[in-house]
């Protein structure tokens, strides 16, 4: 989520470092949060979800968890 704290390298390479994420996607997250608030970034099991979430905010990015049932 767009918090206008963080600079778009720290995002950027948190979500490299965290998520996965190549170069490419991760400047592409930054740039859809930076034009539109939010940008799903990461999808899988609910425990690997919740440590990608705190492992985030740790390294103080805004996020949200959104659980799905079913």
């Amino acid at each position: 989520m767009n918090d206008n704290l963080n600079t778009f390298d720290h995002v950027v390479k948190a979500l490299q470092e965290v998520c996965g994420h190549n170069y490419i996607q991760a400047t592409q997250c930054a740039h859809i949060v930076h034009g539109v608030g939010h940008c799903e970034i990461f999808k899988d099991k609910c425990n690997l979800v919740e440590e990608v979430y705190e492992e985030l905010k740790e390294l103080e990015l805004k996020v949200k968890l959104i659980r799905q049932i079913g």
